[in-house]
């Protein structure tokens, strides 16, 4: 059975963190509509946290690589809430968490979970960090 989150207007680090819990228990975790989720504080502090990130690639290009894709972004919060995503227990939770921009068809029969949080005055939508 797959857990259906909506993401359209769930903050996203308390999404992450029930869907890493969930992961942790064994559950299959599917997100959808990723590229809605918000990300409060101030637009343009966090858009130059990104930048920032982006332009650091490692010594000799290797890596760490932050991706410029919704889910991708999404799914990278998720695994700083895993214990230990490399091995063990968070790397098996993390191999359950899959990442949507939409609602694919196969998961449109499913029962969405709702996460709601309060009303932010500053917060912004992941897709404006994705290109």
């Amino acid at each position: 059975m797959v857990k259906v989150i909506e993401g359209k207007k769930a903050v996203l680090g308390r999404l992450a963190s029930y869907a890493a819990k969930e992961a942790l228990k064994g559950e299959e975790i599917a997100i959808v509509n990723c590229s809605q989720i918000i990300i409060t504080g101030n637009e343009k502090s966090i858009k130059k946290d990104f930048e920032i990130k982006r332009g650091r690639v490692g010594s000799s290009q290797k890596g760490p690589k932050h991706s410029k894709l919704n889910e991708r972004i999404v799914k990278r919060v998720v695994r700083g809430m895993l214990p230990n995503h490399r091995g063990g227990r968070g790397r098996v939770a993390y191999k359950k968490i899959k990442c949507y921009s939409k609602i694919p068809e196969e998961l449109k029969d499913y029962e969405m979970v709702i996460i709601k949080g309060k009303k932010m005055n500053k917060f912004s939508e992941v897709k404006k960090f994705a290109k």
